[in-house]
C-alpha cells in the first residue's frame, strides 16, 4: 500500500486530500508544518509526500530541501501562488511537481500516481553509464558527473537528461519530453519544460551546450563539437 505524507497547515485541504487517497487505497499520514514533515521523513519512508509552500515554522521549499538530503522521496509542490519565479524556485528544490490552489482533487490523484509510476520505473537495462563529452550519467545509482565530479540531480532533470541522452541526436518536443517525464502530456505546461531544461544546463557547467534548442521544435542533444 503507497504510503503518502501530507504537510499543510489548512485542516480543510489536508482532509480533502486525505479523503481522496484514502479512496484510492493510499496509506496517509498528515502534519502542519514544514518541520514536522522533516522530522517525521527522519523516522519513516513514504512513497510521496504532498507539501504546501506556506506552512509555519519551515516553509515548503526549506523542508524539501532538507528531505532530499537524506531521502529520494517524490515531492509534489501546493501552492496558492503560481509565479514563474516560485515554480523555478520549487524545481530548484527538487520538487518532482507543482499544483497550484484550488486545484480537481481528481486531478492531484492523478498526477500523485503518475509520480509514483515514473519514480519507480527502471533505467534503461542495457547501458548502466551514458556519456556525451565530458558528461557521463549513471543509470543505476541515477548520478550525474561532469569531467568526474559527482553533480546533484533532481528527478526531473534526471529524467530529462536520461531522455535526452537515450535519444541523442534525436529532436525531442516539448510534448514529448513532457509525456516521457512526467508522464501525461494534457496537465503539462510547455513552459515547465522550459525551466528545468534552464536549470539542467546550469548542472552541466561549461558542456551545457550539447544540449541544443531547436526552435520551434524542441531539444537535441549532441556531443560537443
Amino acid at each position: 500500500m503507497p504510503k503518502i505524507l501530507i504537510a499543510d497547515d489548512e485542516p480543510d485541504i489536508v482532509e480533502l486530500i486525505k479523503r481522496y487517497a484514502l479512496r484510492e487505497g493510499f496509506e496517509v499520514k498528515a502534519v502542519g508544518d514544514g518541520q514536522k514533515a522533516v522530522e517525521l521523513c527522519r523516522k519513516e519512508d513514504f512513497d510521496i509526500i504532498i507539501m504546501d509552500v506556506m506552512m509555519p515554522d519551515t516553509d515548503g521549499f526549506t523542508a524539501s530541501k532538507k528531505i532530499r538530503e537524506s531521502k529520494d522521496i517524490p515531492i509534489l509542490m501546493l501552492s496558492a501562488r503560481g509565479s514563474e519565479y516560485d515554480k523555478l524556485f520549487g524545481f530548484d528544490a527538487g520538487v518532482d511537481d507543482y499544483v497550484t490552489k484550488p486545484f480537481s482533487p481528481k486531478e492531484l490523484m492523478a498526477r500523485i500516481k503518475v509520480i509514483l509510476r515514473r519514480h519507480t520505473s527502471s533505467a534503461p537495462k542495457n547501458e548502466e553509464k551514458l556519456s556525451c563529452g565530458g558528461v557521463t550519467l549513471d543509470t543505476l545509482g541515477h548520478e550525474l558527473y561532469v569531467d568526474g565530479e559527482k553533480t546533484e540531480l533532481t528527478a526531473k532533470e534526471y529524467g530529462i537528461l536520461l531522455f535526452l541522452m537515450t535519444n541523442k541526436g534525436i529532436v525531442l518536443s516539448r510534448d514529448k519530453i513532457l509525456s516521457e517525464v512526467w508522464g501525461y502530456d494534457y496537465f503539462g505546461d510547455d513552459r515547465t519544460v522550459d525551466w528545468q531544461i534552464k536549470l539542467l544546463r546550469g548542472k552541466l557547467g561549461k558542456y551545457r551546450d550539447i544540449i541544443h534548442t531547436i526552435r520551434g521544435a524542441g531539444y537535441k542533444l549532441e556531443d560537443p563539437d
